[in-house]
């Protein structure tokens, strides 16, 4: 029997990437489920998988936007030597307007969307290139037009796309680097209260007017994942929002 692959995804407990954990497994990945604060969403995650395959999954929690800790995880992650996949999904998401914006709110975003996902792309690329792998960055149609009253998320997402083509272009031939720019997949849990007119408003502005699904993104990883010739790209899965003018 031949060995699983291993993926390491981020934020992988809940919405998202959650969605993508349980797809990848379901095509024979083990997978290293990274989680910041969900512990209880993480570990329900974790038993449900491992009782459809015993041993396949398990549980890292690290405060990304903390380089020390980041550091002692990566220290961990040196043993997995069957990592051929990394997900960079965990994200951090508030509003920063520009009259009170701080540097907690910059270091948090910047650091969590865009440092953390750096070191642990370039910590991790000697196993990556070791078994042939690659990482997908999850990006956000905002890295290209930046979301009103989010100015330092839209700069984070704005530097992971760039770091998805700087990478892609650093660790070729052997590590392929991608990324996917979701659209309006699920309303953000901190904007429970959005209204209904509001909620209208973006979906006005996209083509097949309706929402995706987690499962929309978690196909596309898997594409990306499977896309043995394709690199340094960032694929949209937004309905056509980009499109609009």
């Amino acid at each position: 029997m031949s060995t699983p692959p291993l993926a390491l995804i981020t934020g992988s407990a809940l919405r998202i990437g959650a969605v993508i954990s349980e797809q990848l497994h379901a095509q024979g990945y083990d997978l290293l489920l990274h989680y910041r604060s969900s512990e209880q969403a993480a570990i329900a995650l974790s038993e449900r998988l491992n009782r459809r395959r015993a041993n396949s999954c398990r549980l890292l929690q690290c405060d990304l936007a903390d380089m020390q800790a980041l550091k002692a995880m990566l220290e961990t992650l040196r043993p997995e030597t069957r990592l051929t996949l990394l997900i960079n999904n965990a994200s951090s998401f508030y509003p920063t307007p520009v009259d009170s914006v701080t540097q907690h709110d910059w270091d948090q975003l910047i650091n969590s969307n865009l440092r953390a996902p750096f070191f642990l792309s370039t910590s991790l690329a000697p196993l990556l290139r070791r078994n042939g792998g690659c990482i997908i960055n999850l990006v956000d149609i905002h890295a290209e037009r930046g979301l009103a009253g989010y100015p330092v998320y839209s700069i984070a997402k704005a530097g992971l796309k760039m770091m998805t083509h700087s990478l892609a272009k650093e660790l070729a031939p052997d590590v392929r680097v991608n990324g996917i720019a979701p659209g309006p997949i699920l309303w953000p849990e901190a904007e429970a209260e959005l209204t209904e007119a509001a909620r209208q408003q973006v979906l006005d502005k996209t083509l097949l007017r309706r929402t995706g699904s987690p499962e929309d993104i978690a196909q596309a990883v898997l594409y990306l994942a499977q896309a043995g010739y394709v690199t340094g790209q960032v694929l949209a899965v937004d309905g056509g929002r980009s499109l609009h003018s």
